[in-house]
């Protein structure tokens, strides 16, 4: 639980940073980018896998480009469960998400927080 309580704050920290480098992305404050971080955690948990499983041969078709698509439409999806984070349309919704990966990605790695670094521990 703290595990995932510390991940989240590394994620809301990568929303701050990601929406700060984008012009077209608005995150209101630091309890929006954790509610964002908790949002996403969230539908990318539920809601992701049940997306890859019912456009499966689109994305085998696409060489899993496709799952591009599926990160901007959860990006999409929780800009518009919140009102104070915006996204002004698809494209923004897919360069966030790309530069979102790469900032939560270097994140983890210079905080220790990597999921692989706790399995290498156990």
């Amino acid at each position: 639980m703290q595990n995932w309580f510390v991940r989240v704050l590394v994620s809301s920290l990568a929303v701050l940073i990601t929406a700060y480098m984008l012009p077209h992305v608005f995150v209101a404050n630091v309890a929006t980018a954790i509610m964002i971080a908790i949002l996403l955690s969230f539908l990318n948990t539920f809601l992701k896998p049940i997306l890859i499983i019912l456009t499966l041969p689109v994305t085998i078709l696409s060489m899993g480009l496709f799952l591009l698509v599926i990160n901007a439409a959860i990006i999409l999806l929780a800009d518009y469960l919140l009102d104070e984070f915006k996204v002004d349309g698809f494209i923004w919704a897919l360069v966030f998400s790309l530069i979102l990966s790469l900032v939560n990605s270097f994140l983890e790695q210079l905080l220790g927080t990597n999921k692989q670094q706790e399995d290498d521990r156990d």
